[in-house]
């Protein structure tokens, strides 16, 4: 790479780079001479030698009421740089802060089996309220310890609404009097939960499956849908 494009790529100007150029082989050179040897208008060359003395890049000092410019020291090309990479620093800083706040993390995790089932219990049972759709009961089956894990919702005072399909009516309906039921014709093979952050999706069949997302916003929007739905 030539000089110049070096000086280009330092933040210079094509003719901030020219003139920095000339003035490095010169020593030290007046603006009409500078002028003169670019073939440049004088007015312009005197504007370029005032945008590199804001720079830091070029210094004067007057002989005989004359301006007589020359280079700062070389290693001044690097305060630009410097500069730039503090701003970029403390802007990358400033872009995680606001993606941060605009987009939480999300969580997902997949458990199988029984003990994913208890996982998933006990993550639900340290909130206040559970709200849950698509429900079949196939849970009731899975666990020995459902009707300890019934009481321990009662005495928590735990609220729990269900939206399930009405061909599951009988099994449930006044057999668990603490629970919400809402019964509608929509068949599930799955049951969605939504509890504090958390929303869960199981499927239980020969084993059972449960995925458990967390997230606010998603758990916002799915608490909104089940509300609706409840209403409905």
């Amino acid at each position: 790479m030539e000089i110049t494009e070096k000086l280009l790529e330092s933040g210079l100007t094509r003719n901030e780079a020219k003139v920095y150029l000339e003035l490095s082989k010169k020593g030290e050179s007046s603006a009409n001479q500078i002028a003169k040897e670019l073939g440049i208008d004088r007015t312009l060359t005197y504007t370029i030698l005032n945008h590199l003395i804001e720079k830091g890049q070029v210094t004067y000092i007057k002989k005989e009421n004359k301006k007589i410019f020359s280079c700062a020291n070389p290693e001044n090309l690097l305060n630009s740089i410097k500069s730039k990479e503090f701003l970029i620093i403390e802007l990358i800083e400033d872009l995680k802060k606001v993606s941060k706040q605009k987009q939480e993390e999300v969580n997902i995790n997949v458990y199988e089996g029984k003990n994913g089932l208890r996982n998933f219990i006990n993550l639900a049972l340290k909130e206040k309220e559970i709200l849950s759709f698509g429900f079949t009961g196939k849970v009731f089956t899975q666990l020995y310890e459902i009707p300890g894990i019934i009481k321990q919702i009662e005495n928590k005072e735990i609220k729990i609404k269900i939206i399930a399909s009405k061909e599951y009516e009988q099994n449930f309906k006044n057999k668990i009097k603490k629970f919400q039921f809402k019964f509608l014709k929509v068949h599930s093979e799955s049951t969605t939960t939504i509890f504090g952050d958390y929303i869960s999706i199981h499927l239980i069949k020969d084993k059972p499956i449960i995925i458990i997302i967390k997230n606010k916003d998603i758990a916002f929007s799915y608490k909104n849908y089940f509300n609706y739905l409840w209403k409905a």
